[in-house]
């Protein structure tokens, strides 16, 4: 027979994997089990050395009674011990004796100590036990100062003596000296001999103790971004040194650790969002290196946000004007602390907008735009401007506008305009989506027809073609998502924009935020809803009636109106009559020199109003902007002419029987009326532009080119024809181009030719020969000396 078969059934597949958990589980408590046990073990510990210390104060024998003897029989004993020979009994032997005698009293003895009255030799060797029982000194306990004298040798023992240090020339010192004592205050954190050094001995000591300190952030610095994962303590380190305590070089200390950290963190940070672990992640077992990743990132955030809030107290410190206990940093100088803490803020700002904490240094620096002082104001506008103009996303772009709304609501509007000027910045006007998807999805590299013949197979080459395909597909799907996304963001972002402008024009119309409400209107008029188009031309129109605005202010108001209605407002049956008015009055009063930045709203409203809406605008009224046009083009700087003539040319193409201006003749009745300031009734019909024969004499040779293809038409071939060059470029372009900002001339002018000055020869310069022996001949023979002359 074979052997017999076990009863005992093989357990499942489920049941293994019911027990394997089970066994988990039981792991899990006994390790649970463990580390309650050894704190437990800890706690006891803990308690025992706390009675051994309180055990130490009763080392002396202390007797359980005393009694008071009757003063009858204090006489009688002195007058016994007196009675007694002094050679009999040294002082020693009365000590011993009496130290016997406590031992064998029972009333006498100790009862804290466990061991019997009469101790025998055994309990020798429990005296190092006991001695371990007596607690060690403490780090908080006074040390005191101790001279140690030489030894006593007894019969049985050796006895140690040592006596205190008397410290009574302190105490004197102390005592003549209270009236320096705030000296010392003042002088807190120097050491006693800087205060006698000499000014360059102090400078030269100063300079010493910076360089030891850059030495030592540097190495620390290097040592953590080389290898971040170990030499994360280091950070902490670091961050303390932003507390220098030294008075001499604490600034400087202070500014350089500020930027250390900063790059420290730029390089170490990681391009992901580090979110916090959930309670499950935590209990789970993970690998080793998941395990020190993990670690890594916690620490990671922390010291970050440990580094973000002491950049904020710099900041409020300086701003609230707190005056520290310690003066180890005068409050002259938290205000370049603050400036570098702020440049330190809009760095990381710019650089780490997918980080962690990234909208509370949105919620720091955005009401420090609005500060008094420029220098840090402009600091953060700039920051600001940056931040829009790199977001392809729009997500930080709409957690600064929600920030920036609820500052100027909280604020009453009493904030600078030049906060609202950022928001000219956002990328929401270019609605490029292709643009951006291609830079925020990864390229994915395809492998060219002769590449795949080289290195695949055919079968290979197969599959590698359906690869290609639902790769291309699964990139086309991430960019509709995205831009499905970015086009959410946007809306919402503009939606506060438009509740910023819209409650200024109702509540604060003459606050100096009108004309970067007016700006940011005209800026983004394209994408209003066609829901406030009404009620939004009556404000308009209202506000340059008024009579208040500048002419920078009305030209943005009458930019707008025109944006509005070359866009969506296409389909509504309004006549801007008053409008073109008030363009066709400003233009005479627009500045002529330096800051000329008024003539590009111009341009932009000229290709609005006569240009796109040439189907809409009368004869009469295109040959009046025409002239005067022309007029303005003769007293502003070169670029500005260019550019309006450029305009002049478009208007001349869209109405080309403004040609009547290059005539002579008179069409119908009537004369040109210049100081009307209406474009339909000032009868332009009747004059004739001779301003171009005075700008063929330009000193700018591209105004003398424009001048003249003007004054023949404004042919498109010929010999009067501009160049391709020329003729494709809007006048906004031609002015930006020809620009004198940074004082160069386009083109360059050019060199003078050099002329040749008569020269005089010398020898013969007379062309007859006779004459010339004649008068050689003559001077060298007579000696001519008009001294003789002369009385």
């Amino acid at each position: 027979m074979g052997p017999l078969r076990s009863k005992k059934r093989r357990p499942t597949f489920r049941r293994l994997l019911k027990t394997s958990g089970m066994k988990l589980e039981n792991k899990l408590k006994s390790r649970q089990l463990k580390q309650q046990n050894v704190a437990k073990k800890q706690r006891k510990e803990q308690k025992r050395l706390r009675q051994a210390m309180k055990g130490a104060a009763l080392q002396m024998p202390r007797p359980l009674e005393t009694y008071r003897k009757r003063p009858e029989d204090e006489d009688e004993e002195e007058e016994f011990l007196e009675s007694l020979p002094s050679d009999m009994m040294d002082e020693e032997d009365l000590k011993e004796m009496t130290a016997m005698a406590q031992k064998a009293s029972f009333i006498t003895r100790d009862l804290s100590s466990c061991g019997p009255v009469h101790s025998s030799k055994t309990k020798n060797a429990d005296v190092v036990r006991s001695y371990e029982k007596i607690p060690r000194k403490m780090a908080k306990m006074e040390e005191k100062e101790v001279i140690q004298l030489l030894p006593i040798k007894d019969k049985d023992r050796v006895i140690p003596r040592s006596i205190e240090r008397v410290k009574q020339h302190q105490e004197e010192e102390e005592k003549e000296e209270p009236a320096e004592m705030p000296e010392q205050e003042e002088d807190d954190g120097m050491p006693p001999s800087y205060m006698e050094l000499t000014p360059e001995e102090r400078e030269q000591f100063r300079i010493q103790t910076l360089n030891i300190k850059k030495q030592r952030v540097a190495s620390m610095a290097s040592a953590i971004i080389s290898d971040p994962l170990n030499n994360m303590k280091r950070v902490k380190e670091l961050r303390g040194m932003m507390m220098e305590a030294d008075p001499s070089v604490a600034v400087s200390v202070r500014k350089m650790v500020m930027v250390s950290l900063m790059e420290v963190f730029k390089d170490i940070a990681p391009t992901y969002r580090i979110r916090p672990l959930t309670s499950a992640e935590k209990n789970t077992k993970v690998k080793k290196e998941t395990q020190q990743l993990r670690e890594f990132e916690e620490s990671l955030v922390s010291q970050y946000k440990f580094y973000l809030e002491d950049l904020e107290q710099t900041i409020k410190d300086w701003k609230q004007k707190k005056r520290k206990r310690s003066q180890v940093v005068s409050f002259q100088s938290y205000r370049s602390l603050a400036e570098v803490s702020v440049r330190c803020l809009c760095e990381l700002l710019l650089s780490m907008p997918h980080f962690n904490f990234h909208n509370n240094i949105i919620v720091v620096l955005v009401p420090l735009m609005n500060d008094p002082l420029k220098k840090v104001a402009d600091m953060c506008c700039d920051a600001f401007r940056k931040l829009f103009q790199e977001d392809r996303v729009g997500r930080a772009s709409l957690a600064t506008v929600r920030v920036i709304s609820g500052l100027t609501k909280s604020l009453n509007y009493n904030v600078r305009p030049e906060m609202l000027r950022t928001l000219l910045s956002l990328r929401i006007k270019e609605v490029e989506m292709k643009k951006d998807l291609e830079a925020t999805v990864p390229k994915a590299k395809f492998m060219t027809n002769k590449e795949k013949k080289k290195n695949l197979s055919r079968m290979q080459r197969k599959w590698k073609k359906a690869e290609e395909k639902l790769e291309k597909e699964l990139l086309e799907a991430e960019a509709s998502e995205s831009k499905e996304k970015k086009t959410k963001l946007h809306t919402e972002t503009l939606n506060i924009i438009f509740l910023i402008y819209f409650r200024i024009l109702k509540k604060a119309q003459r606050s100096v935020l009108l004309p970067a409400v007016l700006e940011g209107l005209a800026n983004f008029a394209h994408l209003i809803n066609l829901e406030f188009f009404d009620d939004l031309l009556n404000v308009l129109q209202n506000l340059i009636q008024s009579g208040n605005l500048t002419n920078r202010e009305s030209l943005h108001c009458i930019q707008t109106v025109f944006t509005i209605l070359s866009g969506q407002g296409d389909a509504l049956n309004i006549d801007p009559l008053n409008f073109y008015s008030q363009l066709y009055k400003i233009l005479l009063w627009l500045h002529a020199g330096a800051p000329n930045d008024d003539i590009i709203i111009v341009l932009r409203c000229l290709d609005a109003m006569l240009t796109r809406r040439r189907k809409q605008v009368t004869l009469q009224r295109a040959m009046a902007f025409f002239k005067r046009l022309s007029v303005l083009s003769l007293h502003v700087l070169p670029n500005a002419s260019v550019g309006i003539l450029a305009a002049n040319r478009a208007t001349m193409h869209s109405f080309p029987k403004c040609d009547f201006l290059l005539d002579n003749e008179i069409q119908g009745s009537g004369f040109y009326l210049m100081e009307l300031d209406e474009p339909e009734h000032c009868s332009a019909q009747n004059t004739a532009l001779w301003e171009l024969h005075t700008l063929q004499r330009h000193f700018h040779p591209v105004v003398r080119r424009f001048a003249g293809h003007l004054s023949h038409g404004a042919p498109s071939d010929g010999s009067a024809a501009l160049s391709m060059e020329l003729s494709r470029r809007s006048p906004l372009e031609l002015f930006e181009d020809y620009s004198v900002k940074n004082m160069t001339f386009n083109p360059p002018v050019a060199s003078p030719t050099s002329k040749k000055k008569d020269q005089f020869v010398v020898g013969t310069a007379l062309l007859d020969n006779r004459l010339q022996k004649q008068a050689d001949s003559i001077l060298s023979d007579t000696h001519m000396d008009f001294t003789s002359t002369c009385h």
